[in-house]
Formats: C-alpha cells, sequence, structure tokens
C-alpha cells in the first residue's frame, strides 16, 4: 500500500510538474510575442444575414417536428457564414465573416442561441478572431451577448457584444445587425 501511495505521489508530481513546465512555456511565448498587459478595444461592424435568394449567406440546417408551426421557430437551427462590413449597406467595405451556428432556443419569445466566431480580414485585426457564445433575444431592441474568447490580436478575449437590429425584412427573414463590441484582451 506504501509503495502504492509513494507511486501515485511521484506520478501526480511528475504531472504538475510537467504541466508548469508547459504553462510557463506558454507564457513566455506570450511574452515573446508582445503581449504584456490587458487592453481594451472597441469595434463596431454590421453583421450582414441573408437566408434568402439564390445566395444564401445563413442557411437553415436542422429543425424539429413542430418548428414550422411555432411562432417563435423554436428547434430551428441555422448555420451561417455572414459578411461583417463597416456600414449597414450591404456593398459596405467587409472587414470580417462571422462564422458559426445559431437556433431558435425560445418556445414564448424569439430568443436564439449563438456560438460564432467573428474572424476580421481588415488591417491590423487581418487573422484575429473573437468568438461569442450566448442568448440573442432577437425582438428586444439592444442585446448584450458574451465575449467568451478570441485569437490573434484577441488572444485571451473576454468582454461584451451589443447587438442592436439595424433593418429586418419580415418577408425574406434577411437582416442587418449593428454590432457594439468592447474586447478586453
Amino acid at each position: 500500500m506504501a509503495k502504492t501511495i509513494i507511486a501515485f505521489l511521484a506520478i501526480l508530481h511528475l504531472a504538475v510538474v510537467g504541466r508548469t513546465h508547459d504553462f510557463e512555456a506558454w507564457s513566455q511565448g506570450l511574452r515573446l510575442t508582445g503581449i504584456k498587459s490587458e487592453q481594451v478595444t472597441d469595434l463596431h461592424f454590421y453583421f450582414q444575414d441573408t437566408v434568402s435568394g439564390t445566395d444564401p449567406t445563413a442557411v437553415r440546417v436542422a429543425q424539429a417536428t413542430g418548428t414550422d408551426r411555432s411562432p417563435t421557430l423554436f428547434g430551428m437551427v441555422m448555420m451561417a457564414d455572414d459578411p461583417l462590413t463597416e456600414g449597414p449597406d450591404p456593398t459596405s467595405n467587409v472587414v470580417g465573416r462571422a462564422q458559426g451556428i445559431y437556433g431558435s432556443a425560445g418556445q414564448n419569445e424569439v430568443g436564439l442561441i449563438m456560438s460564432m466566431s467573428f474572424a476580421f480580414t481588415n488591417r491590423e485585426y487581418n487573422g484575429s478572431s473573437i468568438s461569442v457564445l450566448g442568448r440573442n433575444l432577437a425582438l428586444h431592441p439592444v442585446r448584450e451577448i458574451p465575449v467568451v474568447g478570441g485569437t490573434g490580436a484577441f488572444r485571451l478575449a473576454h468582454g461584451v457584444a451589443l447587438a442592436q437590429t439595424y433593418s429586418l425584412n419580415p418577408v425574406t427573414g434577411d437582416a442587418v445587425v449593428e454590432y457594439n463590441v468592447t474586447v478586453v484582451h
């Protein structure tokens, strides 16, 4: 029994020392890449969600049996690759892509659950992304969605994205959503 405990403690020690070394190497890598302390970045862009026409940027990939009878489309799941633009006009300069999934999770009100990466392609943020995950009450004037991570310039990101519908076509379902995002990274 004593040998088993000693062997267990030795393995545990190696695991902890190995993890500590891995973390030290990782954090040293962060220091070498210029990450010194947290900074705050404010981002502003428009999310162009097109679900209609011959070239939609978001498509329905699944739904429950009763989704079409639900006033909130409860159970609908969409996959998106939406352009992010500088202005509300769809022909405005593209600054990135919103890639991910959203679904109708509300039975009594339109409530989407969103899991999206906003991948930026413009100037200083080219190749960087932020990830949002949370509830989006789409018919509320302003929605708050958590920023839960990021890459590149936004490594170790957290923050909040405020979404406000700029326009919604009730016939087609196409929408333009204005985003104001505060990212701590």
